[in-house]
């Protein structure tokens, strides 16, 4: 029996999975239904059918599947999801369901303060996630060059290597960089351009990078919350961004061979660092 196919149709949507699946909790009133021991579920046509909301009961197979509650990042119907295990009998899920801190996604901000002074832009970038930072900052690299002229939109000067120098990281939670031209000595400056991959290219420009850090952190997932004049003496302009981390799963770990009846824990899944 345990290698059978069943198909249900739960509030008309329909589901094929094996046996074993539904048997994985003994308990339960879907390892019941294969018994017809529950008179909430018929046989109709060769699929047993049972009136509750179908949707959901996709998170409720992914459960048994797997011993693990994995939720999206806009998931809000706990308590409904935690009904459903209720009634089909899942007292382990409804219990880790009913940790709901630990399902809700985290809310991750990033701060980018962007200063325009002469011939040289100045970068910081703040975020209540370390990791983010930590990986952002292995993105951004900083070259530094002799440039000749007065111009820091001219191209970089390819004859010569260009040296790359550490970004300034004065905590786990921020790094400072900053690029364009400095006066050196007679017609020659000293350059510090910026790339930042997956991007190729090296700029030197501010504005330029600018657009190109505000256009990678989009499409890592972070939407632009505001934009602010922090010092209009000082030219500083401050960028909110945010985006929302989903969490580590929630997980069982059964202690006895699937399909029986013994007990079941629940422990918490490592989630990503960063605080």
């Amino acid at each position: 029996m345990s290698s059978q196919v069943v198909a249900l149709s739960v509030g008309g949507v329909r589901f094929v999975t094996r046996a074993s699946t539904l048997q994985q909790f003994p308990e339960s009133r879907l390892a019941r239904m294969l018994s017809n021991d529950d008179q909430e579920f018929q046989l109709l046509n060769g699929e047993f059918f049972v009136d509750r909301d179908g949707a959901l009961f996709s998170y409720i197979l992914d459960f048994l599947r797997t011993l693990q509650v994995s939720l999206p990042a806009d998931f809000s119907d706990y308590q409904r999801l935690r009904r459903e295990a209720e009634f089909y009998g899942l007292c382990p899920l409804a219990e880790l369901l009913s940790q709901e801190q630990l399902l809700r996604p985290r809310r991750e901000v990033l701060e980018v303060r962007f200063s325009l002074q002469e011939m040289q832009a100045f970068f910081r970038i703040f975020g209540s996630c370390s990791t983010t930072v930590e990986t952002l900052a292995e993105q951004i690299t900083v070259f530094t060059g002799q440039h000749s002229g007065q111009s820091w939109n001219s191209p970089f000067p390819s004859q010569k290597p260009l040296v790359p120098l550490p970004l300034e990281r004065p905590s786990h939670h921020d790094m400072a960089f900053q690029c364009g031209t400095d006066y050196s000595a007679g017609d020659q400056f000293v350059a510090r351009y910026i790339s930042i991959k997956p991007d190729n290219r090296k700029l030197i420009n501010g504005t330029n990078v600018l657009g190109l850090l505000l256009n990678t952190l989009l499409q890592s997932g972070f939407r632009l919350l505001s934009t602010r004049t922090v010092s209009s003496e000082e030219k500083v302009e401050c960028y909110s961004l945010e985006r929302l981390q989903s969490p580590g799963c929630l997980s069982l770990t059964v202690n006895q061979a699937p399909g029986s009846s013994g007990p079941a824990q629940a422990k918490r899944s490592p989630v990503q660092k960063g605080k």
